[in-house]
């Protein structure tokens, strides 16, 4: 392949979105408004069968389709394999000015430019070749309150990326929502609005049909950065809010939860609020941050790797240094890094009966007494969700 100039790389912006009629007029609008657009789609109606249909169009129209296998089941498999090519050819011919990603309903954007970011074509990274200028969800805001509410798969509406994707609506739309740096929206009631807002208050929102979109969607993108902060080790929690009904609670404490307790809790917890999500530790699980992910009435539960309190000091520097900055910053001295910090994202938010319920999961005094090893005794409730304690 030739050299393609650094300031004369394709940019790129990724779309995504559940709420089809939203995402298809946020296309629309970046293809009218770039300069010669291409707008590239992989379209996983057929995921259950293994097909993925592939098109691509101009401000024309589509000019070109195809079927594909959907490779080992994966949809990233699909993006590697026949989205980065096609990027590829785009950016050497020089022909287009922007090139448009838009992504299946269901699809997560975060593996997505992970792929398109860190991939290469024939030995040849594409960043040599492409910038990543941007990442946008388009979403219905009077549509987002019911959709976090409820725990219907994605599957069951056509919307899944493979056969195996077990993923619910409420949990795609809100990690598309918190990954994106700016958000397309179309008009909408000042609730939804204020969920969005609280969802991800650093986000760009800008409406559908003021010709902004287009400016928005090329301010760049930083790869690194949208990762760390999506990652539960390092992300920064929404500051607590309250704003047309709708209220963010964000608790934190510094003494280890009780398993049997936190577990019992869950019932009542998770359905409390539309969006949570954070980091915690278990009080028999001493040595693990464990993420908290939950949206529609669905919990997820996933191990972060070990609290930098539990190892020597010479492992420190086998983390991100921003990792250790926090860690150093905010360090208590009986449980060093550890600590519990979980956002309730809700309208009608019950704050009072969520931090009663939380405090009284806590290690009370006498148990506290007991230390690691007294700890470590405890029912390891939580084995349906995580791996046992070996």
């Amino acid at each position: 392949m030739s050299t393609v100039p650094a300031h004369l790389r394709l940019p790129v912006v990724v779309v995504a979105g559940l709420h089809r009629a939203e995402r298809r007029r946020a296309v629309q609008e970046l293809l009218d408004g770039g300069v010669n657009g291409v707008v590239l789609h992989h379209d996983l109606r057929d995921a259950g069968r293994g097909t993925v249909h592939r098109e691509l169009r101009d401000t024309d129209g589509v000019y070109d389709t195809a079927e594909l296998p959907l490779t080992n089941d994966c949809p990233c498999c699909a993006l590697r394999e026949d989205l980065l090519p096609l990027l590829a050819g785009i950016a050497e011919a020089g022909e287009h000015g922007l090139a448009v990603v838009e992504l299946w309903g269901g699809s997560d954007p975060h593996p997505a430019v992970e792929v398109i970011a860190g991939g290469e074509v024939d030995g040849r990274p594409m960043e040599e070749l492409i910038e990543l200028a941007g990442v946008v969800t388009a979403v219905d805001p009077d549509r987002l309150l019911g959709e976090l509410s409820v725990s219907d798969e994605l599957s069951e509406h056509g919307e899944h990326t493979c056969p195996d994707d077990v993923r619910t609506r409420a949990e795609a739309l809100a990690h598309q929502i918190e990954y994106a740096t700016t958000i397309a929206v179309a008009r909408g009631g000042e609730s939804g609005l204020s969920m969005l807002r609280q969802l991800h208050p650093t986000a760009r929102r800008v409406l559908l049909g003021t010709g902004e979109l287009l400016r928005a969607a090329l301010g760049g993108f930083d790869v690194p950065a949208a990762r760390d902060r999506v990652n539960p080790a390092l992300a920064l929690l929404p500051q607590e809010h309250d704003e047309a009904g709708v209220a963010t609670l964000v608790w934190e404490r510094r003494r280890p939860l009780h398993p049997v307790r936190l577990h019992a809790a869950l019932e009542l917890l998770v359905p409390a609020a539309q969006r949570s999500r954070g980091r915690f530790w278990l009080a028999n699980r001493p040595e693990l941050m464990l993420a908290w992910d939950a949206a529609g009435a669905n919990l997820a539960v996933e191990e972060c790797g070990p609290w930098l309190a539990s190892l020597p000091d010479a492992a420190w520097e086998h983390y991100p240094p921003a990792r250790r900055a926090a860690a150093a910053l905010d360090w208590h001295p009986a449980h060093g890094d550890r600590v519990q910090q979980l956002a309730f994202t809700a309208e009608g938010l019950d704050v009072d009966g969520i931090v009663e319920l939380l405090d009284s999961c806590l290690l009370t005094d006498a148990e506290l007494m007991a230390g690691e090893q007294g700890w470590k005794a405890l029912p390891d409730a939580f084995a349906d969700l995580l791996e046992p304690v070996s």
